[in-house]
């Protein structure tokens, strides 16, 4: 047993160099969707009058974040679709170049926080409703006795009844070959999957950093540390 946990920190000591991958790709994987959803929450993503309307929220997204009937309905929507437009924006492009990382996770911590309860709790977890509940990630929760996931596996099964009434209809009266062509159709759930997923990457992110060799912030500490 000693042999083989020493056999083991060689490998992992020869491997070291490779400890900033998993930071690296969390960011690669981050930072396109973190950019794409500032863009779209900016003036700068639609056609403006006033150089300064650039660097608002879109009139659209502010209505949205402060209606209460089909909205958001938050407090000073304005404030709140500036701040999370630009936290989004810069954050990402941050995070694309491993600079400032730590600093930059947490507010795009706390917008994934307010996402998932704002946006997506009410619909529960998957983000894409699951078809069939033998392969469903609820059928685990069912085994352990979790709350709900009794409720999910039944969902799944009128979720795959009404995605098959869909096919049924365009394949008779459609055009399945061409429909089909990118994939077939699946039923939105918007639950608060990908909302957790990012939040959990974005704190592996705040602990660890940009990643060793593979970040600004880690040449930058060095050179700090050199002088």
């Amino acid at each position: 047993m000693n042999k083989l946990i020493s056999f083991y920190n060689t490998i992992l000591g020869k491997l070291s160099f490779l400890d900033g991958l998993p930071a690296l790709l969390f960011r690669l994987i981050l930072a396109p969707v973190m950019i794409i959803a500032g863009y779209n929450k900016l003036a700068i993503s639609t056609e403006t009058e006033g150089f300064l309307n650039n660097f608002l929220a879109s009139p659209d997204v502010v209505q949205w974040f402060g209606n209460s009937e089909w909205g958001l309905g938050l407090p000073f929507p304005d404030l709140l679709a500036f701040l999370a437009g630009w936290s989004e924006f810069l954050g990402g492009w941050l995070l694309l170049f491993g600079l400032l990382t730590r600093l930059v996770s947490i507010p795009l911590m706390f917008t994934m926080v307010v996402a998932a309860t704002s946006v997506h709790w009410h619909n529960g977890w998957f983000a894409i409703a699951p078809t069939n509940p033998e392969t469903s990630a609820a059928q685990v929760l069912d085994w352990l006795s979790i709350p709900g996931a009794k409720e999910s596996l039944e969902n799944s099964l009128e979720v795959q009844d009404r995605i098959g009434k869909i096919r049924g209809l365009v394949e008779e009266h459609g055009f399945p070959d061409y429909l089909y062509e990118k994939g077939k159709p699946s039923i939105l759930n918007n639950g608060i999957e990908f909302s957790a997923i990012y939040f959990a990457m974005l704190l592996s992110l705040f602990f660890m950093g940009g990643g060793r060799f593979v970040s600004f912030d880690y040449w930058l500490k060095r050179k700090v540390i050199k002088k």
